[in-house]
């Protein structure tokens, strides 16, 4: 079985890759566990100084693969509550890292993987990057990513993204302040991993503390997400709507 995350090392930089190129890398239950692992792994091996994470071939990630939701039966509840919890693990193993952390953003990055790419420190991605949050088109109501977005683009580009669907090029995306930095292509990763070279030099406990102090900032707005995500998943998977609409979508009658 090919693993769908890998880990690579330059010194004291981990590369962390999602490797499922042929699904433009969106995740699976099983994928989100192996990732949650190699994050808590990096976290506490001392000679790793700072992460770079990527995607495999034409895609950071497209969000979740909509091949394992669209089967969540509408009465049972706890699966869509089980659903969210997996995000919410997610989300705070690569919060949780004292190491800093950079996205080498390439081709599209969409919807929860949009969400987990808001979530690294730096954010390193070319003129053509494909960036937002389609979820409505699938009938998933957009929650924890208003909670993403929300520091990064304020309320009315939030209400934007959400509910018109749309992908921002690299250019915008910059400008908006979802990427840190434009280079071209090729360069994205070797880019990021100087980067992140450059962020490992760094006093690491000033590192750890800055970086403690962020998450503190807004971990009482990730856990009220959640706990809306949980409520209002439940209520839309109950309508059957989700699974019509992904069916819909995996059929070819994306509208």
């Amino acid at each position: 079985m090919t693993d769908t995350v890998l880990l690579d090392r330059d010194g004291e930089v981990a590369v962390v890759t999602l490797n499922r190129p042929d699904k433009l890398n969106a995740w699976t239950g099983a994928m989100r566990d192996r990732l949650v692992d190699a994050l808590a792994g990096l976290d506490a091996d001392p000679t790793c100084r700072a992460v770079v994470i990527t995607g495999a071939g034409r895609a950071f990630c497209a969000g979740q693969d909509l091949a394992e939701t669209a089967t969540i039966d509408p009465s049972d509840h706890a699966a869509a509550e089980a659903w969210i919890d997996d995000f919410d693990r997610l989300y705070r193993a690569v919060r949780a890292l004292d190491k800093p952390t950079v996205a080498a953003v390439n081709g599209v990055v969409a919807g929860s993987g949009f969400q987990f790419v808001l979530l690294t420190d730096l954010r390193i991605g070319h003129a053509g990057v494909r960036m937002g949050q389609p979820e409505v088109r699938s009938g998933i109501p957009s929650i924890t990513g208003i909670w993403a977005m929300w520091d990064v683009l304020g309320r009315a580009k939030t209400t934007e993204f959400a509910l018109t669907a749309e992908l921002v090029d690299g250019a915008e995306a910059q400008r908006l302040g979802l990427l840190t930095r434009l280079v071209p292509e090729p360069e994205v990763l070797p880019e990021a991993v100087a980067t992140a070279r450059e962020l490992a030099a760094l006093p690491p406990g000033a590192v750890a503390l800055t970086k403690r102090r962020l998450r503190e900032l807004d971990d009482a707005a990730l856990a009220d997400a959640i706990t809306a995500a949980k409520r209002i998943h439940t209520d839309a998977y109950a309508t059957g709507e989700p699974q019509r609409e992904m069916v819909r979508f995996l059929a070819g009658g994306e509208r």
